[in-house]
Order: structure tokens, then C-alpha cells, then sequence
């Protein structure tokens, strides 16, 4: 199990825990940290004894974007990683989910701020839960930035467009029942209880066949873009195979039982 100094990496039972973990910058994004979460990402992808991933942050924030004087590096802590950024420049994107996709799903976890990057790296995790105080926005036009994680072309994909530009455009930050409102998060739960309420959620997932679940995340994402006709015939193509599985059978066996499946996967 991996881990660097600005991400803590732990299991709680078949899920994997990622924690942001540099309170002290409200878990801004550094060089440990990028490297820690593709390195969790990977950890998901290649175990199959994980079954899902929480995404979280210490201190009481999610992550208030990118540290430009960190990843510009000059002393700052991280860098003895620098060099796994050179071997794979794409490997910040990845970090983020800009260029990479778990086959696991991806619960979010926020309390506090979840701005700039941390609003991006939440538009590529699947489902959201935020504390009541949790304050969510792109603030990048107002620095004369672009918010170039993605949000330009995903965030109009996931909430109303009239919506997704207010937020591109003015830079204001959202409140958690904001964004719930508009669609960018499912959950609101008192502070101090996004973490429980996403593990909750994790344990439901995990309790379901491990490839079904995965097929089902597969052909939501690779069906999105397409025509209806498309679609279903890749959704088929996709979900054909999966009745043909051991864990088909385990689940339809445990039905005809009535008693809870056991997945041996896990």
C-alpha cells in the first residue's frame, strides 16, 4: 500500500481510502500529493480485492486547487518525487482523473473547500457527498486563468449548462446545497459526516457482484456521448458478457437461497 507525505492511503475493507493530506495549505495540490493519488488510482485498478475508492481530505478541506509554488518546485517538499513527473508528464492529469479512469468507483468526500483543482479532480470522481459548509467553485477566470483540469468540457456534461457557465464565467464560490441544487453533488450531510456517508455508500457497492459493477461504470462512461442506437448496442456488448460470470451465477443462486452472495472475488 502506497502513500507519500501529502497522501495517506489506507483500506477499510474493500475499499481504498485516498486522503489529501496538507491541511496546513487546505490540501492544495503539491508534488507528493499528484504522485500519491496516481499511485492510488493504479493500487485500484491492479487489486482486485478493492471494490471501490473514497476520495477525502484531511483537516476538515477536500483541496483549495493547485500550489503553483510547489509544483514549480524551488525547496519545496516533494521533491524527491520530480523526477516521476519528468518520466511521465502526463501523470499530473492522471492524478487528477483528467486522463485517467478508475475501473473502481469513485465516492468524494468533501468538507470545506473544494475549489480551483479540487472542483476539477471532483468532476472526475462518480458519486459526491459534501458536508453542509463545504464551499465548491472555479475561481480561475477571476486569477485570468482557464480552468484547464477538464471543467470546460465535463461540467456541461454534469450539471445544466446555463448553470455551468455561470460557474465558469463569474468564479463565485457555491455552497453545498448550491451545488447540490444544480446537480454536482448528490449528498449534503452535517459537517464532519461526508466521510461516514461515503464509506456507507462504498459498502453498498462492495456488497454487489465486483464485475458487474465495474461493467455498469464501464458502459455509463463509454455510452454518454453516443446515440441511442449506439449506445445500447455497446451497452450490450458490455453487458452481455457479464451473465455469463461466476458472479452471476453466485448472485442468482444466493437470490433462489434467499441469503446474502458471496462474491469470492474480493
Amino acid at each position: 500500500m502506497g502513500g507519500t507525505e501529502h497522501l495517506t492511503v489506507r483500506r477499510e475493507g474493500a475499499t481504498l481510502v485516498l486522503t489529501l493530506n496538507r491541511p496546513e495549505a487546505k490540501n492544495a495540490l503539491s508534488i507528493s500529493m499528484l504522485v500519491g493519488l496516481y499511485d492510488g488510482w493504479i493500487e485500484a485498478d491492479e487489486d482486485d480485492g478493492i471494490r471501490s475508492i473514497v476520495l477525502t481530505g484531511a483537516g476538515g478541506a477536500f483541496c483549495a486547487g493547485m500550489d503553483l509554488k510547489a509544483l514549480a518546485g524551488q525547496g519545496m517538499a516533494g521533491e524527491h518525487l520530480r523526477d516521476r513527473l519528468k518520466a511521465d508528464p502526463d501523470l499530473h492529469w492522471k492524478a487528477m482523473l483528467r486522463h485517467h479512469r478508475p475501473r473502481k468507483p469513485v465516492i468524494a468526500a468533501v468538507e470545506g473547500y473544494c475549489v480551483a483543482g479540487g472542483t476539477e479532480i471532483l468532476q472526475g470522481t462518480d458519486i459526491r457527498v459534501a458536508g453542509e459548509s463545504a464551499t465548491f467553485g472555479l475561481f480561475e477566470v477571476k486569477r485570468g486563468l482557464f480552468p484547464i483540469g477538464g471543467s470546460t468540457v465535463r461540467l456541461q456534461r454534469q450539471i445544466p449548462r446555463t448553470h455551468a457557465l455561470e460557474m465558469l464565467l463569474t468564479g463565485r464560490p457555491y455552497s453545498a446545497r448550491e451545488a447540490a441544487d444544480v446537480g454536482l453533488v448528490g449528498h449534503v450531510v452535517p459537517d464532519g459526516g461526508a466521510l461516514d456517508k461515503a464509506l456507507e455508500i462504498a459498502e453498498q457497492i462492495n456488497a454487489c457482484g465486483p464485475l458487474a459493477v465495474e461493467a455498469v461504470k464501464a458502459s455509463v462512461y463509454e455510452t454518454a456521448e453516443l446515440t441511442e442506437t449506439d449506445g445500447l448496442a455497446a451497452e450490450l456488448k458490455r453487458g452481455w458478457p457479464i451473465f455469463d460470470t461466476a458472479d452471476a451465477k453466485e448472485g442468482a443462486r444466493a437470490f433462489a437461497e434467499k441469503r446474502v452472495p458471496d462474491y469470492k472475488r474480493a
